[in-house]
């Protein structure tokens, strides 16, 4: 159910939760995981009362760390990859546009069926926006999975291109900085202590040599990290992920790398000697966000270029201390290709689209409401339609924007149309885990990710 109002919410946790001013206990551990957790959800989600979903936001959060399900920086970590003191496998960043909280649980079962340490939960800036999840609710969904799954443990979020716009940037830069910076403001607000930094959008390849090609790139990344860490909490040092080439550009090569890291460690030592810098690099390698969809709708197979990303990853590591370098636009890839990526020294690869395609295209989607978003698409989509396009692949590139318009008919979809989608997805989690060498990898996270428990203020009118 959805409370409406905070009264509502104060009889449904009883005896279940206890709440006194400070800090949320945890009263029948079983009632909450089972039952509760899924009202609380709902509420914070689509409770029409902002004083009710905030609260409800609290308890799910405060709720979570009582039961040591806590947000997390994987810096420790990363960093230990950097010294080489640990290694073999790639972390995967799973961005979720829809069903947020059943496909997080998906995730946290195949996880802990398969001993799985880290995994990075990410929405990026433009999802942010066209799948209606600010940071705080998208925090909510994903640590309310954790619990209802029975994860236990450091949760890591993950804000995924915090991107400048180019247009916007150049038409002013100080309104597009600043927005990007409010955004990174309220996702540490919310939890999010992982943030990939993109400023990779105006590098100027017209520039006459690659320094003055990456130096915007480069010292507004400095800015920006610097921000981070005026805001990031006492004992947390957020990772932060840099980026030398927009994805869907020409590939990236040893030399941007250097320049690009070189030119940002020395403007961010101008803004404090002591500063961390970035934890991993992202580069491009030859893939694109979502695939390249074929006239019929299917996507095209993408060659990676395998070497160039070693040389990269092996570079971060050896002159930088990185823990390597990410791929971006890599869940459509075909399946053959991801047992590459911890061959090759990659530290995180970021998937979103291929997840995005299983919950549409699943058997147990219903054909009607598919039917409803696909002409709310052409409705609706239709000035994004290019002339060359059919409408096969229009429909491909544009159904990722339903999911904010349509968000509540999906996530009360039946439970058994729930559970035949998240079974998909499941599988397909569980394979990539198996792929990308994460199964068996929860003592390696124990023995570095030590979370730090960050306190919240709590509605004072809210007392269980």
């Amino acid at each position: 159910m959805i409370y409406e109002n905070e009264d509502q919410l104060k009889k449904g946790c009883e005896s279940i939760l206890a709440y006194d001013g400070r800090d949320v206990r945890v009263l029948n551990e079983s009632r909450f995981r089972k039952e509760l957790i899924d009202d609380l959800i709902f509420t914070a989600v689509f409770s029409p009362d902002p004083a009710t979903s905030q609260a409800a936001g609290f308890l799910i959060r405060r709720g979570a760390a009582s039961l040591g399900i806590i947000s997390a920086s994987i810096q420790p970590l990363y960093e230990a990859m950097g010294r080489r003191e640990v290694g073999g496998f790639t972390v995967p960043a799973i961005n979720i546009r829809g069903l947020t909280y059943d496909v997080a649980q998906a995730v946290f079962r195949a996880a802990i069926k398969g001993n799985v340490g880290p995994i990075l939960f990410e929405i990026a800036r433009s999802e942010i926006g066209y799948t209606k999840q600010r940071p705080q609710e998208y925090v909510c969904a994903v640590t309310a999975a954790a619990i209802k799954s029975g994860w236990n443990g450091p949760v890591f979020l993950q804000g995924d291109h915090f991107q400048i716009n180019a247009k916007k940037f150049a038409a002013d830069p100080e309104k597009e900085t600043r927005a990007v910076k409010d955004l990174i403001k309220e996702a540490i607000a919310a939890g999010f202590y992982n943030i990939d930094i993109d400023t990779s959008t105006l590098v100027d390849l017209s520039q006459p040599t690659v320094k003055d090609q990456q130096r915007t790139n480069f010292t507004l990344a400095a800015e920006l990290t610097a921000f981070i860490r005026d805001l990031q909490p006492k004992g947390i040092t957020v990772s932060v992920g840099g980026e030398i080439g927009e994805v869907g550009g020409k590939n990236s090569t040893v030399d941007e790398l250097q320049v690009f890291m070189d030119g940002y460690l020395e403007e961010l030592k101008k803004r404090g000697k002591a500063l961390k810098g970035i934890s991993k690099i992202s580069v491009q390698t030859g893939t694109t966000h979502g695939g390249v969809p074929l006239a019929d709708g299917t996507v095209a197979k993408v060659k990676i270029d395998f070497d160039v990303l070693a040389k990269l990853s092996e570079t971060s590591r050896a002159q930088y201390g990185l823990s390597g370098a990410v791929q971006h636009g890599a869940s459509t890839l075909p399946n053959e290709a991801f047992d590459r990526f911890p061959a090759t020294g990659t530290a995180e690869i970021h998937l979103a689209t291929g997840f995005q395609n299983i919950i549409y295209d699943s058997k147990g989607f219903p054909p009607e409401l598919r039917e409803r978003i696909y002409d709310y698409l052409k409705t609706e989509m239709l000035k994004e339609r290019k002339e060359k396009d059919t409408e096969e692949q229009f429909i491909y590139k544009t159904r990722k924007k339903a999911f904010g318009p349509f968000k509540m008919q999906l996530w009360k979809l039946s439970s058994g149309v729930r559970d035949e989608i998240c079974s998909e997805l499941e599988k397909q989690f569980a394979f990539l885990f198996d792929k990308l060498e994460v199964n068996g990898t929860r003592a390696v996270l124990d023995q570095f990710i030590t979370p730090v428990d960050v306190p919240l203020k709590g509605p004072e009118a809210l007392k269980i």
